[in-house]
């Protein structure tokens, strides 16, 4: 059993509309210890998804007692002190739980900010290259991610820092490409009025283009896996189209940010596409935007592979924010 007794422990969390991870961090220049990924479904609150983790924690042996500074990433904005979480049930005062807590430092912060932060530090070993392009060194990163919803970020070279972008680029207007992709916005129009690009590239959104396509109402898992295992055709052509959207707005975003020191790729769906993903219009669609078509194509664009960034990208996060209250 590991014995961190005294150790000053760190508490990070990434925390999204299905799962909330956590780790704890003894050295903020190292590496995590005890990561546990709890489902939100399962507490009324983040308060007590922490206090569930923190008592499983000590139960392991870990010193919990020490934690005083606590950094979350959270998939919503974070603007004040009051959250209310836009694809999960949670909502709570940043203070009152820091008090609650019994906390120094409560730092809450969008986890799609705190990804992006992590992308400078990436491991070779921690991204796969999707098509052609080349990174240009200290120049803006995008970033974009469908899960539960849509996120959208990037990271902008300041001297010897990286400053995150926080922002809610998911939830731009969805602009169709193909005469099919007109078609179901038409469907979603009916449905939804103003229809957003985190309606399509999200969990939810892929079942929606199926049923846009095919009249038929699957969950995602059931789609994705019918396409894989290659038992249906309607299915692998629904995640065609995901693919194909998700590449237009990726070039969408590298275009709005300049990003020239790439594009990743982030969110729990894509890596379960496997070769579908490597194989499908993405990286084509990400260079399709007329004139610009060769500037998008010296772009390179990264599929995360690495299991847990966004905690790397928060405790930096939280260093810093330590830092400027010293």
């Amino acid at each position: 059993m590991t014995q961190l007794v005294n150790a000053g422990l760190r508490l990070l969390a990434d925390v999204g509309g299905t799962n909330a991870r956590f780790a704890l961090q003894s050295d903020p220049s190292g590496g995590f210890d005890d990561i546990e990924v709890l489902a939100a479904s399962g507490y009324p609150s983040l308060g007590e998804a922490m206090r569930a983790y923190l008592d499983n924690a000590r139960v392991r042996g870990f010193a919990v007692d020490t934690v005083r500074h606590v950094a979350i990433a959270i998939a919503n904005p974070v603007e004040g002190d009051e959250i209310r979480m836009t694809n999960h049930h949670w909502s709570f005062s940043i203070e009152a739980l820091r008090v609650k807590l019994g906390l120094t430092t409560l730092l809450m912060v969008n986890d799609f900010a705190a990804l992006a932060m992590s992308l400078p530090h990436l491991a070779q070993d921690g991204r796969q290259q999707i098509g052609g392009g080349i990174e240009l060194p200290n120049r803006t990163i995008g970033l974009i991610g469908p899960g539960t919803g849509l996120g959208v970020s990037g990271v902008v070279p300041a001297g010897e820092r990286w400053i995150p972008l926080s922002g809610e680029g998911g939830h731009v207007s969805f602009a169709p490409v193909t005469r099919d992709e007109v078609a179901i916005l038409e469907a979603l129009w009916g449905e939804y009025g103003h229809v957003s690009a985190e309606r399509l590239l999200s969990g939810m959104g892929m079942e929606l283009i199926h049923w846009a396509r095919t009249g038929k109402r699957l969950k995602a898992a059931d789609i994705s896996a019918a396409a894989l295992d290659g038992s249906s055709s309607d299915c692998r052509g629904s995640v065609d189209v995901f693919c194909a959207i998700l590449g237009s707005v990726a070039g969408n975003v590298a275009l709005t940010l300049g990003a020239t020191g790439g594009v990743y790729i982030g969110g729990g769906i894509v890596p379960r596409l496997g070769p579908i993903f490597e194989q499908s219009a993405f990286r084509a669609r990400f260079e399709d935007k007329g004139r610009l078509g060769d500037y998008l194509s010296r772009i390179p664009t990264y599929l995360i592979t690495e299991q847990y960034p966004a905690l790397r990208g928060v405790s930096a996060m939280l260093s810093g924010h330590i830092a400027t209250l010293q």
